[in-house]
């Protein structure tokens, strides 16, 4: 690949920053945050009987049924599908930012996370609606957030019986039932007022709320789950008017094909056994640019297993896990940013796990563990020391949900969970000390955080 000329430096610069942006790790936004008492309202159970905990999003088996069913279980037909929800918290981390956030202190932070509105609901035997609107508390934007729109039906196959589903979303593995993959992965709650390592997977969260996908699954005896589909990118003007920038992390070139398959099966008296594969395969047009004619493609493919123990007197112990290989092939960001051929191939690897104990369903614990690991490349990763992406660490949560058994004294469809979080750092974008060869080491970034999480 030729080098990019100097009559091109301001292009090169503009790109490669919005390269950098593609691999933030939008996951980790506190928009993964949902709670939904519509549904509680709508199947007349209280929270506890399809969350973990009392409370969203971690879902217990019975969740998981509601959810691939299409949201339909009803046994109120006066139910309203509306709900709404907030999140805010106090943020202290271990070094000051230096300037801080536009309109926030450089550290000890009170500051609404975000706002969502819900049209959530099952019309029928065979629609139903999880629609999640936002306001974003720090960017101080309104967006729109989770899309999933379902049709499902119910079929006999020889001695099966098989739910046949459809789905459109916006954003890969926001569907999923499964608290393994990235949309609905631990943390459940996050401030973005807190720094986070600058690279990530595509597929941990990139696309969403960039993109629109369509898929169809069968979910087989409750227990084989297949699935496919593909994404695209809707249009500029279009997620601009919707609240999200549609430069970041760029415009999908065709279809993005996505595939699922998880097998689940019971253990025991009280415990729920999943096992499962994933993938992704994107090429990508980076910040809008096609000047070079070249895309960036990304190939992720993942394995992931969960654990559910609804134990005796409703404790309940969980244990989620997923291994995400991504194989990238970098030809516009490289030839943007001026990079040769040696720049364009690389690969990322990236661990999570976590595992939670629920008191009574309503004291939980919850301590989790993440490792990305990549090769190394001095034009992506200019800014670091070590010119690798890795980052590792440890976020340790405990929580309260006093009323996630539907007994709140504001009524039924209230409810909260009161907690407390610590993120600490062991590497931080390639290093564990002076990362960024200006003296920042990873430990600056650990975080401490409360914060109350309602929903009505």
């Amino acid at each position: 690949m030729d080098r990019i000329g100097p009559a091109t430096l301001r292009v090169a610069q503009r790109a490669a920053a919005l390269a950098a942006l593609a691999f933030a790790v939008v996951g980790l936004s506190a928009t993964n945050a949902a709670a939904v008492p519509a549904f509680a309202a709508q199947t007349g159970l209280p929270c506890q009987n399809c969350h973990v905990g009392g409370f969203g999003p971690q879902l217990t088996p019975f969740g998981r049924e509601f959810k691939l069913q299409g949201y339909t279980l009803r046994t109120n037909d006066k139910s309203i599908p509306l709900s709404i929800m907030e999140v805010a918290s106090y943020l202290h981390t271990a070094q000051a930012q230096t300037p801080p956030p536009p309109g926030f202190n450089s550290n000890d932070n009170f500051n609404l996370d975000q706002l969502s509105l819900f049209f959530a609901g099952g019309f029928g035997e065979h629609l139903g609606a999880f629609v999640q609107g936002t306001y974003d508390g720090i960017a101080q934007v309104w967006h729109w957030d989770n899309l999933d729109l379902r049709a499902t039906t119910t079929v006999k196959i020889h001695t099966a019986d098989v739910t046949l589903g459809a789905s459109l979303n916006n954003a890969p593995t926001v569907q999923d039932a499964w608290n393994t993959l990235p949309a609905w992965g631990y943390p459940y709650t996050t401030s973005t007022l807190a720094s986070t390592p600058a690279t990530s997977p595509l597929l941990n969260g990139a696309l969403a709320q960039t993109s629109l996908g369509l898929t169809g699954y069968a979910w087989i005896n409750s227990e084989v789950y297949l699935e496919g589909g593909g994404y695209w990118s809707p249009s500029a003007n279009a997620l601009s008017s919707l609240g999200v920038d549609p430069t970041n992390p760029g415009s999908i070139k065709g279809v993005a094909p996505y595939g699922r398959v998880a097998f689940q099966h019971d253990i025991g008296k009280t415990g729920t056994l999943e096992v499962g594969a994933f993938g992704l395969h994107s090429d990508i047009y980076p910040g809008l640019d096609r000047t070079t004619g070249f895309t960036d493609g990304y190939t992720d493919l993942g394995l992931d297993a969960s654990y559910v123990d609804t134990m005796s007197n409703t404790d309940v112990l969980t244990i989620n896990g997923r291994l995400l290989h991504e194989r990238q092939s970098l030809a516009a960001t490289c030839a943007l940013s001026g990079g040769d051929a040696t720049c364009v191939n690389n690969t990322l690897n990236d661990v999570h796990v976590d595992a939670s104990y629920y008191w009574r369903d309503k004291i939980g614990f919850t301590v989790g563990a993440f490792d990305t690991t990549g090769s190394a490349n001095p034009i992506l990763y200019a800014g670091n020391r070590t010119l690798r992406p890795d980052s590792t660490g440890v976020l340790l949560q405990l929580d309260a949900t006093p009323w996630g058994n539907g007994k709140s004294p504001l009524g039924k469809r209230f409810n909260t969970r009161i907690g407390m979080q610590y993120t600490a750092y062991t590497r931080f974008n390639g290093a564990r000390d002076n990362w960024d060869g200006a003296g920042s080491n990873a430990a600056d970034n650990n975080a401490f955080r409360l914060f109350i999480w309602s929903a009505y």
